[in-house]
């Protein structure tokens, strides 16, 4: 007899601990599969602190294979579920396809940002969700403020020390009281020369911060920010955002280059291309994390509606307390299933929350006790310790360090702009140069695409490369070369405008080369990450999925693997040719290196974005 074969698709919270505790009780007699786009399970509470310069990126990011004995890692995207085949199909890093058979199916998705319909949103801000995200922001808020102090003009250091962040719940609160600390920390080191000083807002339509928690909590962490001198504007929120600044509901115009949103999260759609049950976008399980109707699918996590007994009628909330505590009871009912052991409802008991604010000051309440200051500083991190699953003395090593020795300031140029857009669907991949295929937004804007590339192509005539094949002549995993007038260089790391050229322009003398064209379908690229051009049996359904790289269209698994029903919501994601690379660059051109600075990236609409804000 064959061993039971258990999928498990995704690695946070709930993926990652329903990963672990099946290690541990199927004894070596069932194998297990964690399909996951990322190597390493991600702390997320920690991650203001990675953008705070406290905490390198590798602490907070735990290996998959040296922490899960006897599970088998695959590196890849779902891209769709076939219910009644029971095979997952998934894209890999490198944009090859293939085909996971299951007994037993756990998903664990997770999710991804909650957008808002409002103006210039998704081109000027960034989220919060990822690593990419978290070192763009450190980079970016370093950048900025070493530009205010070079600064003249006083409008100009105004607006670049001017920082708001929308969303005054946990990560938000957090990634405020942080920044303030490291911006400050910075000031004193190179004081500006129009005597200005960093300028922190917290927005938000709730009244008070941290609505969802305790109200003691929320007035400590109010009280925190405020000595700090975070302006908290409670019941206000962004009208419409630009390049230059943001206007407020209120009516106020602010001048800034720098907004972040953290409003909150939702399911990760890949379960709505599914066809069974949801609950505001979450797939209802009973109290056994089972999908009633399906005894070989479970869900946990963000993207599971599992019944609170606490409150009858109500589902649990989407944090990682209850995340990674479904992910221990999945495990044992998969192994139920399988016929070993009982079933085990889902029950919890709130061990309340803590809220690290930066130095010694947070915000707990264990067991129900509020306590703030040092004290609660000291149970923060001690509980931080205790839940993650490994990294521990690095973790404690970081925070000693940063106890007695200055942060560095630096800025890497790691991460671009364009490579973390709001609307991903990947927020713990950066998107890099020369994917063939690149995503742009569902809302027609230029912010999710590649620099230089435009929604529609002038003329639509059919691609000249195939969906599946990279462009001829070129690494894959390199951007083709000279593109048209609106876009910036493609040899330059990074995709950087040439060297030299003024307002990131091309090289005058670079050739004009035809943009890539509509693939044979005719549709444009999707919203969210990049992902390899797909060729599947039918076409994919649309999906916005959680902290993968780039994904190709989800499908439905409500029938055969080659009828792939497409989903009823979440952004597009058509496979798409790359770009013609076009003739050799002239003998004059600037090579690449390393010595190249960020300079301003040059975007669609024809505007420069100014120091990759």
């Amino acid at each position: 007899m064959s061993r039971p074969r258990i999928v498990i698709v995704g690695a946070g919270f709930a993926g990652y601990r329903t990963a672990r505790t099946l290690s541990r009780l199927t004894r070596h007699q069932a194998d297990i599969t964690l399909l996951n786009p990322t190597d390493y399970f991600l702390y997320l509470p920690l991650l203001p602190q990675v953008a705070a310069g406290i905490l390198e990126p590798r602490r907070v990011s735990v290996s998959l294979s040296g922490t899960l004995p006897h599970v088998r890692l695959v590196l890849g995207e779902a891209d769709g579920i076939d219910l009644d085949g029971r095979t997952v199909h998934y894209t890999g890093p490198e944009g090859e396809e293939g085909t996971l058979p299951y007994d037993r199916l756990v998903l664990a998705a997770g999710s991804v940002n909650k957008l808002l319909p409002i103006p210039g949103v998704a081109e000027h801000a960034h989220g919060f969700r990822g690593l990419p995200e978290a070192l763009y922001l450190r980079d970016h808020v370093t950048r900025q403020v070493e530009l205010a102090a070079a600064a003249d003009d006083r409008a100009e250091c105004a607006a670049r020390c001017t920082f708001v962040v929308v969303g005054a719940g946990y990560t938000g609160t957090e990634v405020a009281a942080h920044g303030a600390m490291y911006t400050d920390a910075q000031v004193r080191k190179h004081p500006m020369r129009t005597g200005m000083r960093p300028r922190w807002m917290l927005l938000d339509v709730a009244p008070r911060v941290m609505p969802e928690m305790d109200e003691r909590l929320s007035a400590t962490a109010e009280r925190v920010l405020r000595q700090r001198g975070v302006e908290v504007r409670m019941g206000t929120s962004v009208k419409e955002a630009t390049h230059d600044g943001v206007v407020l509901t209120d009516g106020s115009t602010v001048d800034t280059r720098t907004l972040v949103w953290c409003v909150g999260v939702r399911p990760d759609p890949l379960v709505e291309s599914l066809g069974l049950p949801m609950e505001r976008g979450r797939l209802l399980v009973d109290p056994h994390l089972q999908v009633p109707g399906r005894p070989e699918l479970f869900a946990c996590g963000d993207v599971a509606a599992v019944p609170d007994p606490n409150q009858p009628g109500q589902y649990t909330p989407m944090t990682a307390q209850h995340a990674w505590r479904h992910g221990k009871v999945c495990a044992h009912n998969v192994v139920a299933s399988l016929g070993r052991g009982q079933r085990k409802a889902y029950r919890h008991r709130d061990l309340g929350f803590v809220v690290d604010l930066g130095g010694a000051k947070a915000a707990a309440n264990p067991f129900g006790l509020p306590m703030s200051g040092p004290a609660a500083g000291a149970v923060t991190r001690g509980y931080h310790l205790a839940a993650m699953p490994g990294n521990r003395v690095r973790v404690a090593a970081d925070w000693l360090l940063d106890a007695v020795l200055p942060r560095q300031a630096v800025q890497l140029g790691l991460v671009r702009s364009w490579s973390v857009p709001l609307e991903s669907s990947s927020p713990e991949v950066a998107r890099v140069p020369g994917d063939p295929e690149r995503t742009g937004t569902d809302t027609g804007s230029d912010r999710g695409k590649d620099p230089g590339q435009s929604g529609s192509e002038p003329d639509g005539e059919p691609a000249k490369t195939p969906p599946s094949e990279p462009a001829k002549n070129r690494p894959s995993g390199e951007p083709a070369k000279n593109q048209p007038s609106s876009e910036p260089a493609k040899n330059q790391p990074g995709g950087e405008p040439a060297k030299n050229q003024p307002g990131g322009e091309p090289a005058r003398n670079q050739p004009r080369t035809e943009p890539a064209k509509r693939g044979p379908s005719g549709s444009p690229r999707a919203s969210g990450r990049p992902r390899r051009a797909v060729e599947a049996a039918g076409p994919r359904p649309a999906r916005g999925g959680s902290g993968k790289p780039g994904k190709a269209s989800r499908a439905s698994g409500t029938g055969s693997a080659g009828k792939r029903p497409t989903a009823p919501s979440g952004p597009s994601r058509s496979a798409h040719p790359p770009a013609d690379p076009g003739p050799e660059p002239p003998a004059n051109q600037p090579p690449p290196g390393p010595d190249i600075a960020p300079g301003p990236v040059r975007r669609t609409d024809g505007r420069a974005v100014e120091g990759d804000s």
